[in-house]
């Protein structure tokens, strides 16, 4: 059978001649002057008003003018229904995206990024250390955020970004792109004057964006007084601090001012008749705010495109992107000893931090801290060191026949490779392990396409139509080593070898190998240039499936009907009001796949402290009869335009998934934790808006407002008969769940225990203790959700002669996520709460106590220490109390830019100048977090993203840009 579904992956490669790696690169229709010609699935160019489903693309000029580190950060707030999920920790953290909600109860949720008809793995976070593709997202030490694959692509490069949200748009990706696909065109050379050399640098500064609110009135102490010499109390619930007396701002004193510099460097010509040459070279270097930790980025990149042969009938591309990572000293979230921002966020404002620098910041030497047991934040960022490289490669080469002039033939082959080298060493000098842990790891993905395609206007009067038929081989894997000891026997002589505490020692293998191969085709008919029927078919056979499941088809189809066009050919209609109007429809199957191993059961090997090799048994008992998920997406909607320059688009979803791949909690006597089954639903619907339009447009002056707004509503359907709630992810007594009838994403965890009966005069109240402390619910309670109701973005843009002016805001609203840093803060005493007004005044609790039966009121004198100690409790605390909205509205970014006259150059290389200046992150218009960034996630690979730890503060970044075109 695996022959057989090899041989029918290359059987359009063989029937079909050299086509095309996700498309050929004609168009589909004629285009008339004012129509848009866009880039569709597998690279096919349609124009933009035969789409049956809603489209948005993004211009590279765009993102480069954004300066972001991660170009997945610039998308924010561009594109109606997606949402950017960034990590907390440093320039070099993952960013992720989502598109109109979350899919999967356990999958990724990330749409598939194609670059140049090439996929490119978007893995991010934490690296998973086994075959089963489990994360460690632990509480205290989870691993490093290695980053997102996208960021490793440089925004100079990039030409557009298309994204196609909805099933049909994405169908003829089959399982690999049902959470929607990006698409990514990068620059193609073009005859340029001068020499068409240009450069650009950037300097930029960072500085932190948002502070948490705390209280400045109260020291180091505990019960109003202050703590003894050498005590391991930094709690600052000390005595009051007068006028007299200094505060430190020890955050803005550790954190330094960050510096980002680019250089880019490209070259763009035509080498003769037919063919175009693009070269680049980047530099990216950011010297983080935290201090010893940097991250940089090389980019290069080579693109030939030619057209040669009789008539001009071939058509190449050939293209090499190689990038090279750098990041030194990550640093790692959690609330353990290897993070540590908390021991900065949580210092005594009478203390300051910076007393501690000196002699700190040499490998080597012992940690000096205010506490005997505490580690000094500066020799952390200077002896707990880690250090990765990546080296990436991207090619791909492109060839394509055209027969006549309706018939052509094309063959693309792709590759993204890469190798990642880390290391972890902790040194001597604190109560922190003398530790090492080095690691590699190696991934590809191949892909070989083929297709041919027939099309031809007015077959059959003035029907027209086109007809792409593909074959497809996709081929993945990781491998990756891991080794880690805590014990080594020579202090700081870092090496593997180094150790003689097996039971200390940790290995770690993965081997993760996946095959797809494919054949799909795509079909349009068109009637008169203003009636579009589009549909697709692809059937996938995927490796992780068993062989009588192997098989699964995904189908879509769509219509687009053109009303003004209908209607100027029909009578002569013309508006000059309404100048354009289309309505479109559109359904499509599409879903997702088992990841590799998920099918049978067998046993994992280790070795014991004493070296002898055992075997173990899988807590997951597999399943070899599971199919791929599936999802129906439905999409109506209208493209309007008025006056010829304003433009309205209408979007409503529907999506619905079924046969979600989850795994199902099991009574654990029977050998296994979990069972892999294929059950359960999950439905997203909404509505989105786009809207563009010029408001002036003069000769020296025209002033753009683009708007997007996205109306979301997710429902669980189903998860398995009885079973009501499934775990996605969570912290000890805060969980996420997808429960049935509720939104993705519902946030369990304890309330304040109050008087639940609603006949009671005390309903509502808080029921506390005989000590008139708030007590917590015994059980776990639904909190609310972290799907956002709407998200939104709105971008006015002005240019008056040679300046340019632009700003964006954007937003989220509804939605909740916990706070695990506010808790420590008012844990410490330091949280603005804990001293409201600015004192610590004795209080009684407007609650109830219960006796005998019933309940009298409370009248019972606590102090805030006491209050606060025991809704901290534990390591959560009462749950409720750090459940936050979500809803955020910030200016995210300002563009200020000056071209220079050109009649400066007349007599000179230098044919074009540009000044610009950026800032990023602007202004927290609204928000409820006291301070703490709602889009700062903890675990970004996990799908609980409503879960804030301790993340390190985000920042504001301002950068100057000079342009040169020569």
């Amino acid at each position: 059978m695996n022959k057989l579904i090899v041989k029918i992956g290359l059987l359009p490669s063989l029937f079909f001649g050299l086509n095309g790696l996700y498309g050929q690169n004609t168009d589909s229709t004629k285009a008339s002057k004012i129509d848009e010609i866009v880039v569709t699935a597998y690279g096919v160019k349609k124009e933009k008003k035969s789409l049956g489903y809603s489209f948005q693309d993004v211009k590279g000029q765009t993102l480069v003018d954004a300066k972001e580190t991660n170009v997945t950060n610039a998308l924010a707030g561009k594109v109606a229904g997606l949402q950017v999920i960034k990590g907390g920790f440093g320039p070099g953290s993952s960013s992720k995206i989502n598109l109109r909600g979350f899919n999967s109860f356990k999958g990724d949720n990330q749409p598939l990024i194609v670059v140049d008809g090439v996929p490119l793995s978007n893995s991010l976070g934490t690296k998973p250390k086994q075959n089963d593709g489990a994360f460690n997202n632990d509480f205290w030490n989870p691993d490093l955020d290695m980053g997102n694959g996208l960021s490793d692509l440089n925004s100079e490069d990039i030409e557009s970004v298309s994204v196609l949200k909805g099933g049909a748009a994405s169908a003829l990706y089959g399982s690999r792109g049902g959470n929607g696909v990006v698409l990514i065109t990068t620059k193609s050379g073009k005859k340029k004057g001068g020499l068409g050399i240009s450069y650009s640098t950037s300097l930029g500064f960072e500085t932190i964006f948002m502070k948490p609110n705390m209280q400045k009135s109260f020291s180091q102490g505990s019960n109003g007084v202050a703590n003894p010499a050498n005590s391991d109390n930094t709690t600052s619930w000390g005595p009051a601090l007068d006028e007299s007396m200094k505060r430190y701002d020890n955050l803005k004193s550790f954190f330094k001012t960050g510096l980002n510099s680019q250089h880019n460097l490209s070259f763009q010509s035509n080498l003769g008749e037919g063919t175009s040459l693009y070269t680049s070279a980047g530099y990216l270097h950011d010297n983080s705010q935290i201090p010893n930790s940097k991250y940089e980025r090389f980019n290069f990149m080579a693109k030939m495109n030619s057209t040669f042969g009789a008539n001009k009938r071939w058509t190449s591309e050939i293209k090499a992107q190689y990038i090279s990572t750098k990041a030194n000293n990550r640093p790692s979230g959690g609330q353990g000893d290897g993070n540590f921002y908390p021991a900065i966020l949580l210092m005594p404002q009478n203390i300051n931090i910076a007393d501690y620098r000196e002699g700190q910041t040499q490998n080597n030497i012992t940690s000096r801290w205010i506490t005997p047991n505490g580690i000094n934040p500066y020799w952390s960022a200077y002896n707990s060191l880690n250090a990765d490289k990546k080296d990436r490669f991207l090619l791909n080469g492109y060839l394509k026949y055209q027969f006549n002039d309706w018939l052509s033939s094309d063959v693309r082959l792709g590759t993204d490779f890469y190798s990642l080298n880390a290391d972890a060493r902790v040194w001597t000098g604190s109560s922190r392990r003398n530790s090492y842990s080095t690691s590699n790891e190696k991934f590809y993905e191949n892909n070989y396409i083929a297709s041919i395609t027939a099309k031809k206007d007015n077959l059959f009067g003035k029907w027209g139509g086109s007809l792409s038929v593909y074959g497809q081989m996709m081929e993945t894997r990781t491998k990756a080593l891991y080794f880690t000891t805590q014990n080594l026997i020579i202090p700081n002589a870092f090496n593997v070898k180094n150790t003689s505490d097996n039971a200390a020692a940790a290995n770690f293998e993965v081997d993760l190998w996946k095959k797809i191969n494919s054949v799909f085709a795509a079909a349009e008919v068109n009637y008169d240039g203003y009636w579009f029927i589009n549909a697709t078919t692809r059937t996938d056979w995927s490796s992780t499936l068993a062989i009588e499941n192997r098989s699964y088809i995904y189908n879509s189809i769509s219509t687009s009907l053109v009303l003004t066009d209908m209607l100027n050919k029909m009578n002569g209609f013309n508006s000059k009001f309404l100048t354009f109007a289309k309505l479109r429809a559109a359904y499509a199957v599409t879903g997702n796949g088992l990841d590799p191993y998920e099918l049978y059961n067998n046993y994992t090997l280790s070795t014991d402290p004493n070296g002898h090799i055992t075997l173990s048994r899988q807590k997951i008992l597999y399943n070899s009869n599971l199919k791929a998920e599936k999802l129906k997406t439905f999409e109506v909607g209208t493209d309007l335009k008025f006056f010829n320059r304003i433009s309205l688009d209408v979007s409503y979803f529907n999506n619905s998934a079924t046969g979600q791949l989850i795994d199902l909690p099991m009574n654990p006597l029977s050998g296994y934790e979990k069972m892999k089954i294929s059950s359960g639903g999950l439905r997203n619907s909404g509505f989105e808006f786009v809207l563009n339009t010029d408001i002036l447009r003069k000769e020296n002056f025209t002033w753009n407002v683009n708007a997007n707004l996205s109306l979301l509503k997710s429902n669980v359907e189903e998860i398995n008969g009885n079973v009501s709630k499934y775990p996605i992810g969570g912290f000890d007594n805060v969980t996420f769940y997808t429960e049935v009838g509720r939104p993705y994403g519902a946030i369990y965890g304890t309330k304040f225990l109050k008087v639940e009966d609603p006949n009671s005069p005390y309903f509502g109240k808080l029921i506390v203790g005989s000590n008139g402390l708030p007590q917590g619910t015994p059980d776990m309670q639904y909190l609310g959700d972290q799907t956002p109701r709407s998200l939104f973005g709105f971008t006015s843009s002005f240019v008056y002669k040679n300046i340019g002016l632009s700003f964006l805001i954007d937003g989220r609203i509804g939605g909740k996520f916990f706070s695990a840093t506010q808790l420590a803060l008012q844990k410490a005493g330091l949280a603005s709460d804990t001293a409201p007004g600015g004192r610590r005044d004795n209080f009684v609790l407007d609650a109830v106590v219960q006796q005998n039966g019933g309940y009298s009121s409370n009248t019972k004198e606590i102090t805030q220490q006491d209050y606060w100690a025991a809704v901290t409790a534990g390591n959560l605390g009462i749950t409720e109390q750090n459940i936050y909205d979500a809803t955020n509205i910030r200016l995210r970014n300002i563009q200020l830019s000056y071209n220079l006259p050109k009649s400066i150059f007349e007599k000179m290389a230098l044919q074009s100048a540009k000044v610009s200046f950026t800032a990023n992150n602007v202004w927290m218009i609204y928000s409820k977090a006291k301070g703490i960034d709602p889009e700062s996630v903890f675990a970004i690979n996990s799908n609980a993203v409503g879960f804030e730890n301790m993340a390190f503060p985000t920042t504001r970044s301002y950068l100057f840009t000079i342009t040169l075109g020569f």
